[in-house]
């Protein structure tokens, strides 16, 4: 089966075509480094199956996937990444990949996952994806707190937050104060900076 190989690690690269050649069943004929070589691979090098890295340079896997399905849409693909999340899992399902492969599985699920996807089984996850995490947990932030933040974002006083939450205007102090510890600021400015920075507004 002739595989196009699409990752911008070179080690991954080298891991993935070890595995798949070990096998016997696979002959990798092409590999792309960024997400702007692969159709042009794919064209080039006309290949049975092809895996894909999401986190690619120039263009994200989930558009190859997209272009892929357009312009081949009988080459199944298998997506492989180390850090896509259950929410990336199903957009990748939604755009037509047959297989999805976590990094940090076991490497028997490569092959494995490469067989299904040749042989047009439902879509199938290999490695269990990362659980996803809202934004706020990455700063540490309680749901109630990173409410509060947005409220705050949207340049309400102190009363107009407590009635929007339903709490009193104390509480809301008792909040910020350690909304600001949590981030690191001082001041409503810098706390709307940085909510915006990490996607919460």
């Amino acid at each position: 089966m002739r595989v196009l190989l699409a990752d911008d690690h070179p080690l991954a690269l080298a891991a993935m075509r070890a595995v798949l050649e070990a096998t016997g069943e696979f002959e990798v004929v092409a590999e792309a480094h960024s997400g702007s070589q692969v159709l042009p691979r794919a064209r080039e090098a006309d290949p049975d199956i092809v895996l894909l890295d999401l986190n690619l340079p120039e263009l994200h896997g989930l558009a190859c996937l997209e272009r892929l399905g357009n312009q081949f849409p009988e080459l199944p693909v298998v997506v492989c990444s180390g850090d896509a999340n259950e929410e990336d899992v199903e957009s990748v399902r939604l755009r037509g990949a047959r297989a999805f492969v976590g990094k940090s599985g076991d490497p028997e699920d490569l092959p494995a996952a490469m067989r299904m996807a040749a042989d047009g089984e439902d879509f199938r996850v290999y490695g269990a994806p990362a659980p996803h995490r809202r934004p706020d947990e990455d700063l540490g932030l309680s749901e109630r707190e990173s409410a509060l933040l947005r409220t705050l974002a949207r340049g309400l006083s102190n009363q107009e937050i407590g009635n929007e939450l339903w709490i009193t205007e104390q509480t809301v102090k008792f909040h910020l104060t350690n909304v600001y510890r949590k981030l690191g600021v001082q001041n409503r400015t810098q706390a709307t900076r940085v909510a915006y920075e990490h996607g919460l507004v």
